[in-house]
């Protein structure tokens, strides 16, 4: 089983990481950042404008620069739905 992986940025050095998505919704998506015994888990929630999912880790603030309606896409994609137009 290959896992998700998602690039977040920290928003107060701007470096970007790659973390694994351990659940996805509309609502939250709940992920993991670091490996073995030094993971930590993080929910990010979308934002009031729904332009991207921010959440805290450690006090820092995370962010994953996509929007409610491309993450709709993306689970509708891999649930194998197709947004047919006539």
């Amino acid at each position: 089983m290959d896992d998700e992986k998602i690039e977040i940025r920290v928003t107060s050095s701007g470096q970007k990481l790659q973390v694994v998505v351990l659940r996805k919704t509309l609502d939250m998506i709940e992920v993991v950042i670091g490996e073995g015994a030094h993971n930590v888990r993080c929910s990010l929630t979308p934002t009031r404008n729904g332009a991207a999912y921010v959440g805290n880790a450690m006090g820092r603030e995370i962010v994953y620069e996509k929007s409610r309606e491309a993450v709709k896409a993306d689970m509708a994609r891999a649930a194998g739905f197709h947004d047919f137009r006539r």
